[in-house]
């Protein structure tokens, strides 16, 4: 007899029958993972996780038997996060470029992240991309940033040459990190400002940080 796939379905409402403790259990270990991420790059273990998130690690494998369904299980999450983020800058901004603007400055966290999971788990990250739900919260999050940017450029805000397309674009390529630059030289808070900036019709805004010098960027 073939024995079951143990791997969860990711495409499936990931708290759905979950007593409230578990559900708890559940965020406590997503969150830790995605802190040890940050912190210590793509060899994090389920055992690393438990510990950070103070549970046995039982329960971590009971969750998530292997470290791609962890990974898979923080992609959709964090995607989810987006989209929830992108809907209320869309819902509550008085314009189209202050929901543009909030949107980008509240979720750098979540879209470093999901940069991050693409480039290091390669393999759990390209067997997520088809399914339908990740295909179903990507067309979600395109969709209210098109609506925002619509909004922005029927407003004058923005060039009227330019789409939703390029802001997504543009947005992956400012958040993809260089490597071997000194600490605070490459801060995406500034980057995205003077991208921000480029985009607008009207006069920029003061940027955050400082900008790297000739000495900061001569690195091996």
């Amino acid at each position: 007899m073939t024995a079951p796939d143990p791997t969860p379905d990711p495409t499936a409402d990931p708290t759905a029958g979950l007593r409230a403790d578990a559900r708890r259990n559940r965020e406590r270990l997503l969150a830790a993972a995605r802190d040890l991420i940050a912190e210590h790059g793509p060899e994090v273990s389920l055992d690393d996780v438990a510990r950070r998130a103070g549970v046995g690690v039982g329960t971590v494998y009971r969750r998530f038997p292997h470290r791609d369904a962890l990974v898979q299980a923080i992609a959709l999450d964090d995607l989810r996060r987006l989209v929830d983020a992108a809907e209320a800058a869309e819902a509550e901004e008085p314009d189209g470029w202050g929901a543009l603007c909030r949107f980008t400055r509240t979720t750098t966290a979540d879209l470093l992240l999901a940069y991050r999971l693409s480039a290091w788990f390669a393999s759990a990250w390209n067997a997520l991309r088809t399914t339908p739900e990740n295909v179903r919260l990507r067309r979600s999050l395109m969709q209210a940033l098109d609506r925002m940017w619509s909004r922005a450029q029927a407003e004058g805000a923005v060039r009227p040459d330019l789409t939703s397309g390029d802001f997504a674009l543009l947005l992956a390529r400012v958040l993809r990190p260089l490597p071997n630059l000194p600490e605070g030289v490459d801060d995406p808070g500034r980057s995205l400002a003077i991208v921000l900036d480029g985009l607008r019709t009207s006069a920029p805004t003061p940027l955050p940080g400082r900008g790297p010098t000739a000495d900061d960027l001569d690195v091996p």
